[in-house]
């Protein structure tokens, strides 16, 4: 690898703000009408190759369960053998590319993604995976674009970064092979920027992928796959298929190439292919790389100095954008006894004002969670909550799936800090909120550490410099990013690099040079230029 071509510096992608009759606007309502006008039909995309089994089943918006806008093809054991065939078979090629037409590939996708693809992205996401217009905007248009940028950034700074110390006689230098195998992906419905960057990076460092998406975030992955392809990715180098999980764990954790895991997605699901690999480890020719974000149960703690809207604002954006359907969403919050009669009417108020239904009318905050199962499952704390000595619903409650999956906004005040609803991730618009003594800010500090097995992301509110120096301190394991004064969501890629310890991954950090590293089985080379030819050394003189 040489570090004779520099990549054009990256920069974040503006965030388009879809205001009145704005060109981006008229764009997106235009493509949300057009897909709203068909029914597509989305096949696996294996070595190149549009596969279709007749085995298929129906895409209906989370909002909208009476409009179908899609098929896809459900794959069995057949069809991952395949996938792995053709990665494997891809790769001598692919892993020889120079790495600068690697990068140009992927500099390629996400130019075509801030241009042609935006609105039609957009308006995928905000159909399939029910986001609201700026949330589609900020995940599939510009964290996908940041990473594809970004990510080649780093990859150019991983093949530059060389031994600096080095003799007149010999040369050393590092050559950062991929990984000997191909790699999994298996990504998650809630960020359709995530289902882009897994199995990019790795593609990008010069590793076969066979990628797995949830089933809920396939209609969007074909115009990631689109993009790719458009862009010039070759045929086998990353592989789509629509298996279940089952199916597609047994044939890849058992095969002998198997060297890698990229994943987001729940911790159980992780520690199970975790236990997995584990298992079969001694059929591996490599020891696979593991790299997971999985949940968390993100904290807001506020000091008694806080400032009132900051704090309210955090929990309201932290908690309700995207129907609470983060990794990072607000889901609980320690408020001190002084500032809550104030924070209490204030966020009351702010979440009444919260319009909740389809995204494709804009002036909704709040859409559907993502299907049925999610539904059920957060329906079911909200009504246990309803009847529990332990629990006061002060806000929300109400939920609907006659036409979607809708769920109002809900908070929920426990009297008990280690209630249900504050240490078990809910995955949905739903905050509960522990008042504690203002004067006891300590126990509150123990509550944020001890209450849940999580260390995602935090954040801390104060206008009091030495608690918040004693909370970053003190808090230094609970949270992998950890914010101040904001809501602990948002993470920019190149400003934040993101992921969690405890249960919540192995916080590898998306978004950063880490991460590619991952990707990557170094070599070390060195050349003696003058070789020595007498195996004796002068200390073996008797004089």
């Amino acid at each position: 690898m040489n570090g004779f071509f520099k990549v054009p510096n990256a920069v974040n992608e503006t965030v388009l703000d879809y205001a009145p009759n704005s060109k981006e606007k008229l764009a997106l309502k235009k493509a949300l009408a057009e897909a709203r006008s068909q029914v597509i039909d989305i096949p696996m995309y294996i070595n190149g190759q549009e596969i279709r089994t007749g085995n298929t089943q129906a895409i209906f918006p989370p909002h909208d369960l009476h409009h179908q806008i899609g098929t896809f093809h459900h794959g069995n054991e057949e069809h991952v053998h395949m996938a792995i065939e053709a990665a494997l078979a891809a790769k001598p090629a692919w892993e020889n590319m120079p790495w600068e037409q690697r990068a140009a590939i992927f500099l390629k996708a996400g130019e075509l993604l801030a241009g042609p693809y935006r609105a039609k992205m957009n308006a995928a996401t905000m159909l399939a995976q029910s986001k609201n217009a700026y949330q589609a905007e900020i995940d599939s248009a510009c964290e996908l674009i940041d990473f594809l940028r970004f990510n080649v950034q780093y990859m150019s700074e991983i093949y530059a970064d060389q031994p600096s110390a080095n003799s007149k006689t010999i040369w050393n230098r590092l050559e950062h092979r991929p990984l000997e195998g191909f790699t999994f992906a298996l990504t998650p419905f809630n960020f359709t920027a995530i289902a882009g960057n897994l199995p990019s990076s790795m593609a990008m460092m010069g590793n076969v992928v066979v990628w797995k998406p949830a089933f809920t975030q396939i209609y969007s992955a074909k115009v990631i796959m689109e993009i790719f392809m458009e862009a010039g990715l070759p045929d086998g180098v990353i592989n789509l298929i629509f298996t279940d999980g089952p199916t597609t764990g047994n044939v890849i954790f058992n095969h002998p190439d198997f060297a890698g895991l990229h994943f987001t997605g729940s911790t159980g699901v992780f520690r199970g292919m975790w236990n997995a690999i584990g298992a079969n480890i001694h059929k591996y020719k490599t020891y696979p790389r593991i790299v997971g974000e999985t949940g968390g149960k993100d904290f807001v703690l506020a000091h008694r100095s806080a400032d009132i809207d900051t704090t309210v604002t955090a929990l309201a954006r932290g908690a309700f954008e995207y129907q609470g359907q983060k990794c990072s969403a607000a889901s609980r919050a320690y408020i001190p006894s002084n500032l809550w009669p104030e924070i209490k009417s204030k966020l009351i108020a702010e979440v009444a004002t919260m319009k909740v239904g389809p995204t494709e009318d804009f002036r909704n905050f709040v859409n559907a969670v993502i299907d049925e199962k999610a539904f059920d499952k957060i329906t079911a704390y909200i009504e246990k909550a309803k009847n529990d000595q332990n629990a006061e619903i002060i806000c929300g409650g109400q939920s609907d799936k006659s036409k979607g999956y809708f769920i109002q906004p809900t908070i929920i005040l426990a009297k008990d800090p280690k209630y249900v609803t504050m240490c078990d991730e809910l995955f949905g618009p739903v905050l509960s909120i522990y008042v504690y003594d203002e004067n006891d800010f300590d126990h509150a500090l123990d509550l944020v550490n001890t209450t849940s097995e999580y260390a995602l992301t935090g954040a801390v509110i104060a206008q009091d410099r030495y608690a918040i120096t004693q909370a970053t301190d003190y808090l230094r394991h609970s949270a992998g990013n950890f914010y101040i004064n904001d809501k602990p969501t948002g993470a920019v890629v190149g400003q934040q690099p993101f992921g969690g310890s405890r249960a919540s991954g192995t916080n590898d950090k998306a978004g950063s040079k880490a991460n590619l590293l991952r990707w990557t089985s170094t070599r070390t080379i060195k050349e003696t230029l003058v070789p020595i030819k007498d195996y004796r050394y002068p200390f073996l003189s008797e004089e």
